[in-house]
């Protein structure tokens, strides 16, 4: 009943429950570890560790609760005793996944990556468009982020490229803003310039309820075409649930002047859901509406479409990744596009 109640979000009643508990069974392991869980969710980490060490004095050879103890004690900023507590599990329990991937992480994580990508589009009513992309992005610390891409387009008989570039800096914990650009052989099919302006905040909701996190972004991004201007203003919120599933939903509003008519907006949006399965592939899902007025060669003058489709992402090893999509579009008037690709990357 306490696990249960703990489970459901009761924090006090679960509290009390395993009080009770141990009122009739004061070293019992798992009881202590339960309620040490509880408190930890109500911030309470040092009474929490205090039943954790007592639960480890009765049942040294508890991997579990050694695991559970190190995780709080990383909390807790106390690196070297945490290092510890998992070493000291994966000696009792060699296959212990949580102890080794816990320990892997003190190592120094990979600082660049470095992606290979590559895009089809097919249509219904013209031939495919291809691209392929290299983008180089740069952790150089906790609030400075480079990112450079070159990326080159086959489209409708047209060879085209376009070069980009970013900088974000993080300047508190929940805070960052990232601005960038990009300049283009364009060739009529994709925009001759880009720039963008974005600001992120992330907001701690609650260890208790089902969605524990929220990050909010707000992104303006001009785009000049040769027969077009374009600005879309772009609203995403990303919720954060257990077993590190997300699910986020973006709103945008997009003006567009094209050279013979007028400025119009038009709105469109998408949502998605990622949940992991296991510690090494996540898969998602998404699905998008809206209207265009985007003046690319395959989407001249306004068109609505639906689109839906999903992907994932591969963890080859601790430095090395793969990510494929499909995503299915219906547009007005009969037409459709499909789209799919893959992208591979490396961290070093």
């Amino acid at each position: 009943m306490a696990r249960t109640l703990a489970w459901l979000g009761n924090s006090q009643e679960a509290e009390s429950e395993f009080r009770s508990l141990l009122r009739f069974t004061p070293n019992d392991p798992d009881v202590l570890s339960g309620l040490a869980s509880v408190l930890v969710k109500d911030q309470r980490q040092e009474e929490s560790l205090l039943l954790l060490n007592q639960a480890v004095a009765v049942d040294s050879d508890r991997a579990d609760i050694l695991d559970q103890r190190g995780s709080l004690l990383l909390a807790m900023g106390r690196t070297s005793e945490a290092r510890s507590d998992f070493l000291a599990a994966l000696s009792k329990n060699p296959n212990d996944q949580t102890a080794r991937a816990r320990l892997d992480s003190f190592a120094s994580q990979p600082r660049h990556e470095l992606h290979f990508g590559s895009d089809s589009d097919t249509f219904n009513y013209t031939n495919a468009a291809n691209a392929e992309t290299l983008e180089m992005t740069s952790h150089w610390n906790s609030r400075w982020i480079t990112s450079f891409a070159g990326i080159f387009y086959q489209r409708f008989g047209s060879n085209a490229a376009k070069f980009s570039g970013s900088v974000s800096r993080r300047f508190r914990r929940n805070d960052s803003l990232t601005a960038g650009g990009s300049v283009a052989r364009d060739q009529g099919v994709i925009p001759r310039g880009e720039a963008f302006l974005q600001y992120g905040h992330g907001f701690q909701l609650s260890h208790t309820y089902f969605f524990r996190a929220l990050e909010t972004d707000f992104q303006s991004h001009w785009f000049w075409y040769r027969d077009a201007r374009v600005l879309g203003l772009t609203s995403t919120a990303i919720l954060y649930a257990p077993r590190d599933a997300t699910f986020s939903v973006s709103v945008t509003q997009a003006r567009s002047a094209f050279s013979t008519t007028g400025p119009d907006w038009s709105p469109s949006g998408i949502a998605k859901l990622g949940v992991p399965l296991g510690s090494r592939f996540t898969p998602n899902v998404f699905f998008a509406v809206g209207t265009e007025d985007f003046a690319q060669a395959d989407q001249i003058g306004r068109f609505s479409a639906q689109t839906f489709g999903g992907g994932g992402k591969y963890r080859l090893s601790r430095k090395q990744s793969i990510s494929i999509y499909v995503a299915r579009q219906n547009r007005s008037k009969g037409r459709t596009q499909t789209s799919f690709g893959v992208n591979y990357g490396i961290f070093f």
